[in-house]
């Protein structure tokens, strides 16, 4: 039975279109229906009213009518509050590249090449990088449908929100993309989307009737045995529910053990409803776990603290291991390993299993919002325990030797025991949040952290899994030589620092990479152990790692202001210090988009230092890194407007400065990466010159061209400085570049300003052959129009290039 079959009806017009039985549709007609009103699709709805299912829906209908059609492309995306920090901008677009990539026959180059490019160099692929990939994978389909459930949910603290929907729209735009999303109200979205179609998500009554008649069997036997009963129970949640599907579910667990009429009339006549009601209804359950045997009601309390707790979604492994810890044992007991059944069955259906991914979570998102502001209500000490627990788990015997030498013996250590990789990635995290009232567990993380060989394999665990993900060569990248001080900065533990430097700790010490205490505080933006260190006086404040990064290098990259301030006020500090690479900490901060910190940067000599030894001189704006890079280009590379326009008020620095390893200018990066308004602000300035050459030729409107971005190329072509046919090295031009990647808007520009058809490359491709070899049949048929002859021998050419 297929997801659409479990409604009576789908739960609104659009799901009636999309997923009714099309017995009387044909295949044309019902795809032409997808193409219009999926162009651009919003679906907002309260809490818990199906969105999510609906979704599984339209995923399940596209990739059943679809799944052996390899011109249409088909990829989705389930946000989770849970993982906003990995619900990035980059990872978001990443997922969408992969799995469109993944449906091609053979993979396509253009993703070869980028993790070639990468693989070698151990680096990312940056966002611009992965969206021009992201486009020329897409121009290989006819069609591609993007569906996005909860995108309320993706990561905005960075604005990886915003940055990635104006990519969405821009797809949308140039290539043939259909977008579908969920959302819950009260969210910027309405008016993003407001030129889209958007239809209210909201359970019909029909639809929770259906619902509730499929689970009528969880009631008592007296209910079971009476009709009128059952439709009086329907009848009062169907009115206390209003459209809310989840709390259909958690209204009829609530009567699951009444054992009497009396009892069931009274709890019918009381089931919360309106704005109030989930908190209500989770109230409820906490009262029906409190109200079960001592052992289940402590079984389900671990079960909901750990699952509430959490840094990330733990497997249905790591729970059991988590809640089979013994304090004091030297292994863990699998005699202890609690059932996964049993740990749902306690918790009154607030948690449940997702057997695709085995993940044990919470219900709803409204779930865990309830626990979060009732957490010191239900389960007070939570964060304690788990720090303790994660610490017990870390102090087992097996990880007695210390790190794994070998990459073989750490990845049998990751799969062996199944709570390490979370243990040691978050257990300072939760210590953090609960050392701060609780000596007693200070000390007990201050113990655990004297010891050489904790020390050693739990920072594996961190670094490791931290830095390489997925990689099988990860283990042998990770610093070494690092101490229980290292640790508690890098966690941002204060009062476990001071313990460890009351007993002699060293304070200043170096791992293999160089960094120290004060670099992991800096780096991960904790202020009061920067603070703390600092004022021991023992500390190098300006010290330099491996790869020349000092700690104010580290927290102007990570953007944090307050610790910048701190080490500046020092007045130990090299504020214009060059790492290996020659970037600053202005550079960086630059590069980041941090505009706090570049305002900082660019006034410290404003700065109140410490007179003593002061090295606090005024950065130099402009200056230059290995590869001829300034801050200015570092930011318009990036889109990040605000520091664009710090940087240029200082009037210290060269707008049009080209780099020494490509020969572009600011001007040219931002034209590349489609930044408009950096773009429009570089222009202003009548410092630049807009037709300017990079070291293979190209010019920002070539730039602009291959990648799409049209207002770009409108700008730069209003300027009246760029010339329209320049030709690179290789003889290609704007036109040619637009025409082989498909993007029919840019080729209506360059049109327009009377662009060359005719040019040849120097490989002897001409505009209409570049375009019809990579089947942009918009592009092609738009020149055809415009009396550009079509090639005479394309179907040889591909067959020789393509082996056919």
């Amino acid at each position: 039975m297929t997801l659409a079959h479990r409604f009576s009806a789908p739960l609104l017009a659009l799901a009636r279109l999309l997923l009714a039985q099309h017995s009387h549709t044909s295949d044309r007609e019902f795809n032409l229906k997808l193409t219009n009103l999926l162009l651009l699709c919003i679906l907002p709805g309260i809490p818990g009213a199906g969105k999510t299912i609906l979704t599984s829906i339209l995923v399940e209908e596209l990739t059943s009518r679809f799944h052996d059609n390899e011109n249409i492309g088909i990829a989705y995306l389930y946000c989770n509050f849970r993982r906003r920090e990995e619900q990035n901008k980059n990872n978001l677009l990443a997922s969408l590249l992969k799995q469109l990539a993944r449906h091609q026959p053979i993979l396509p180059e253009v993703v070869k090449d980028l993790y070639n490019r990468h693989d070698a160099q151990r680096t990312r692929p940056s966002f611009d990088e992965i969206s021009r990939s992201l486009q020329s994978t897409i121009a290989m389909y006819s069609r591609v449908f993007i569906v996005i459930d909860a995108l309320d949910e993706c990561n905005v603290s960075d604005g990886s929100r915003t940055t990635f929907l104006s990519e969405l729209f821009s797809l949308q735009t140039k290539c043939t993309v259909n977008l579908f999303a969920t959302s819950r109200f009260g969210t910027e979205f309405s008016a993003i989307f407001s030129n889209s179609l958007s239809l209210e998500i909201r359970a019909s009554e029909h639809d929770v009737r259906r619902f509730l008649d499929g689970h009528i069997l969880a009631l008592p036997g007296f209910v079971r045995r009476s009709l009128d009963l059952q439709e009086e129970v329907k009848g009062e949640i169907v009115k206390a529910v209003d459209g809310m599907f989840l709390l259909a579910k958690l209204h009829l667990d609530s009567l699951s053990g009444k054992k009497s009429l009396k009892a069931l009339r009274t709890a019918l006549k009381n089931l919360p409803s309106g704005s109030d009601a989930y908190d209500s209804a989770y109230k409820d359950a906490m009262v029906r776990i409190e109200g079960q045997i001592a052992d289940e009601e402590e079984l389900a309390k671990q079960v909901l603290s750990w699952i509430t707790c959490a840094k990330r979604p733990l497997t249905t492994t790591e729970l059991q291991h988590a809640l089979a810890i013994e304090t004091g044992e030297s292994k863990l007991d699998q005699d202890n390993l609690p059932d996964i059944e049993d740990l749902v069955t306690v918790c009154a259906g607030l948690v449940t299993v997702d057997e695709q991914s085995n993940i044990i979570r919470l219900v709803h998102y409204t779930t865990q919002e309830y626990f979060r502001r009732s957490q010191g209500q239900w389960f007070p000490g939570a964060e304690a325990n788990i720090t303790e627990s994660c610490i017990a788990y870390l102090s087992f015997e097996m990880f007695l030797q210390g790190s794994c030498q070998t990459d073989e013996e750490f990845e049998e250590r990751v799969q062996s025991n199944q709570l390490f990789a979370y243990a040691a990635q978050n257990w300072g995290h939760h210590g953090c949040m609960a050392v701060t009232s609780d000596h007693d567990l200070g000390v007990t993380v201050a113990d655990f952290l004297k010891k050489e060989a904790n020390v050693s394999a739990s920072s594996q665990g961190l670094f490791a899994v931290k830095r390489w993900s997925g990689d099988s060569r990860y283990s042998q990248r990770t610093p070494k030589n690092i101490t229980g001080v290292h640790l508690a900065a890098y966690f941002g533990i204060k009062s476990v620092v001071q313990l460890l430097l009351d007993n002699a700790f060293e304070a200043d010490s170096q791992d293999t990479d160089g960094q120290t205490p004060l670099s992991w505080a800096a780096e991960n933006g904790h202020e009061t152990v920067v603070k703390l260190l600092l004022k021991t006086d023992k500390v190098e404040a300006d010290s330099k790692d491996n790869n020349g990064q000092t700690p104010l290098s580290w927290a102007a990259s990570r953007g944090h202001e307050a610790v910048v301030k701190l080490l500046l006020q020092t007045g130990e500090v090299e504020a214009d210090s060059k790492d290996n690479n020659g970037q600053t900490p202005l550079s960086w901060a630059a590069e980041k988009g941090h505009e706090a910190v570049v305002k900082l940067l660019l006034q410290t000599d404003k700065v109140e230092a410490d007179p003593k030894d002061n090295k606090t001189d005024k950065v130099e704006a402009d200056s230059k890194d290995n590869n001829g890079r300034t801050s200015l280009s570092w930011a318009a590379e990036n889109g990040h407007e605000a520091v664009v326009k710090l940087l240029l008020q200082t009037g210290e620095v060269e707008v049009d400065s080209k780099d020494n390893k490509y020969g572009q200018t600011p001007l040219s990066w931002a034209a590349e990466n489609g930044h408009e308004a950096v773009v429009k602000l570089l222009l202003q300035t009548d410092k630049v010159e807009a037709d300017s050459k990079d070291n293979n030729g190209r010019t920002s409107l070539s730039f602009a061209a291959e990648n799409g971005h049209e207002t770009v190329v409108k700008l730069l072509l209003e300027t009246d400085k760029v010339e329209a046919d320049s030709k690179d090295n290789n003889s290609q031009t704007p036109l040619s570049f637009a025409a082989e990647n498909g993007h029919e808007a840019v080729v209506k520009l360059l049109l327009l300003n009377n662009s060359d058809c005719a040019i040849e490359s120097d490989d002897g491709w001409a505009v209409m052959e570049l375009a019809a070899f990579n089947t942009h049949n918009s592009v092609e048929q738009l020149l055809v129009t415009c009396g550009i002859p079509e090639p005479e021998d394309l179907y040889g050419l591909q067959s020789m290039f393509l082996g056919n």
